[in-house]
């Protein structure tokens, strides 16, 4: 099987098609009677991956491109607001695919994970952060990689060390990152309890006896540099390549997968682009791990 993009759409749409055709409740609801949608789910969510993989920011540019280049693979391409509106529906169907995608890959047995978090800005002006649909989920947030304010949310991630996303959630900028672990964590019981014993790597900011005896409970090993006034932690040697890691895929987030220029402009709206780019690395990583490719992480064959 070759990997380049077209490859890629073609076996994301019949996996995702036959996952849908196995568990139809996965799809969006729809009324029982009524005309039926001339694009089905499973090539709305491959055109959504093909579109983060090839750096669109735009839905109205994207499909002037399908239209222009991807007939063979697409042969009705919807108007904008269509399509648009159908993915803001299909949340929920993108979140299933990427534990789907995710489960269905060597990585997932990985016995260490990393976590951390990475700012999604949605505004750059004051009169934007007042009259935004975002106002009240978005907050002003201070990002220490960069040494910078920001305002918008926070994607919070739970990955393997080969990148693949196995845990998110995107919050308000300001919220604790301790909680949001644990939450993500309960909120998915049966995934901790596949990986009893599993090895969590955070930063700093990862810290407390209730939030280490929290983890404990659930069968998780915390390993974190030492704050000022600790004693060294064990496994201090591993922190700084590891810490290396994490920034790397949330580098490829940003500068592959252009994260920060997710264009949402209501909750809906960017709570689904932010999948669709988390989607799209899971089926690159899926897809090189079918194919027995070296680097699972790479996007470069697909992103043209």
């Amino acid at each position: 099987m070759k990997t380049d993009l077209d490859t890629l759409a073609t076996a994301l749409y019949a996996r995702i098609d036959d996952e849908l055709k196995a568990s139809p409740w996965l799809a969006p609801w729809r009324p029982e009677t009524g005309i039926s949608p001339r694009l089905s789910d499973a090539e709305l969510l491959t055109l959504a991956v093909m579109s983060a993989l090839l750096g669109y920011t735009s839905e109205r540019r994207w499909l002037r491109r399908v239209d222009r280049d991807f007939r063979g693979l697409f042969p009705y391409v919807p108007r904008q607001s269509g399509y648009g509106k159908r993915l803001r529906a299909a949340s929920s169907l993108l979140t299933s695919m990427i534990r789907i995608l995710a489960r269905d890959t060597s990585l997932w047995h990985d016995d260490v994970w990393l976590v951390d978090s990475t700012p999604v800005g949605c505004g750059c002006s004051r009169e934007t952060a007042r009259r935004s649909d975002l106002a009240g989920w978005a907050q002003y947030g201070y990002c220490a990689s960069h040494s910078r304010y920001f305002w918008g949310l926070r994607l919070h991630l739970v990955c393997t060390l080969g990148g693949l996303p196995v845990l998110f959630a995107l919050t308000g900028a300001k919220a604790d990152e301790r909680e949001t672990l644990r939450d993500m964590l309960d909120t998915a019981p049966e995934v901790t309890a596949s990986h009893p014993g599993q090895t969590i790597i955070a930063d700093r900011n990862y810290y407390g006896r209730e939030f280490e005896h929290a983890l404990t409970e659930r069968q998780l090993r915390l390993l974190r540099p030492a704050r000022q006034g600790e004693p060294e932690r064990a496994g201090a040697h591993l922190f700084k390549p590891l810490r290396q890691v994490i920034e790397s895929i949330n580098q490829t987030f940003k500068g592959q997968l252009d994260l920060e220029r997710h264009g949402g402009k209501s909750p809906a709206g960017v709570a689904a682009r932010v999948l669709c780019r988390i989607l799209a690395l899971t089926a690159a990583i899926w897809h090189n791990d079918k194919t027995r490719q070296p680097i699972k992480r790479s996007l470069t064959a697909y992103d043209h």
